[in-house]
């Protein structure tokens, strides 16, 4: 059966439209974890890489979460060998990777009204980019910010203030749809409205 993504919208009006890619576009979240846990098994981690566990580090780059892990576990795992791991992992799953429709039909919606829109991701460029072809919408965003843009990667503001500078609108004006609570805090501290995505099976 196929994921339906829920959400609910604000009640007032926003000039311009940001959206993150994998969660919240894609129904790519699955995947990713699944290549997380392959990675990790790759490299000799025995830790459960539960779903929660997976989600609270949703947004952030796979070499920040690395880092993040063996702090909290006390591993020594190699940021660079794992992340390339996971990301290899990702490319053989990601030919499946499917998307959200209630998602990309409000992002269709609002491009063809006039009103901009983009895409705000903690992923690589590369990835990001992928996953955008293969559910059918790399013409639907003419801007894509990602990870390696920035200086910073949610939760702090920077995607997203990247996001709606390139877009030509001030952030007040934004809504940004998120998948993450980190996702969300990110648009929060960008002075933005924020859309929490969720999915149900």
């Amino acid at each position: 059966m196929r994921p339906v993504a829920l959400f609910s919208l604000p009640t007032r009006a926003y000039s311009a439209f940001i959206f993150d890619c994998d969660g919240t576009l894609a129904n790519s979240m699955p995947l990713h974890q699944a290549a997380w846990i392959a990675a990790l098994r790759q490299h000799g981690a025995t830790l459960d890489f539960s779903w929660e566990l997976f989600m609270s580090r949703a947004g952030k780059t796979i070499e920040l979460t690395v880092a993040e892990l063996n702090a909290e576990f006390g591993l020594t795992l190699d940021p660079a060998l794992v992340s390339a791991a996971q990301r290899a992992e990702y490319d053989a799953l990601a030919v499946g990777v499917k998307p959200l429709d209630e998602v990309v039909a409000f992002a269709r919606e609002r491009a063809r009204a006039g009103f901009p829109v983009s895409v705000a991701s903690g992923g690589d460029a590369a990835t990001v980019q992928r996953t955008l072809r293969t559910i059918g919408v790399s013409d639907l965003f003419p801007i894509v910010v990602t990870a390696e843009e920035v200086a910073h990667g949610k939760p702090a503001p920077d995607l997203f203030l990247l996001a709606a500078e390139r877009m030509g609108v001030a952030p007040a004006e934004c809504l940004v749809f998120e998948d993450s609570l980190l996702g969300i805090t990110a648009a929060e501290r960008a002075g933005m409205g924020a859309v929490l995505v969720s999915r149900a099976i």
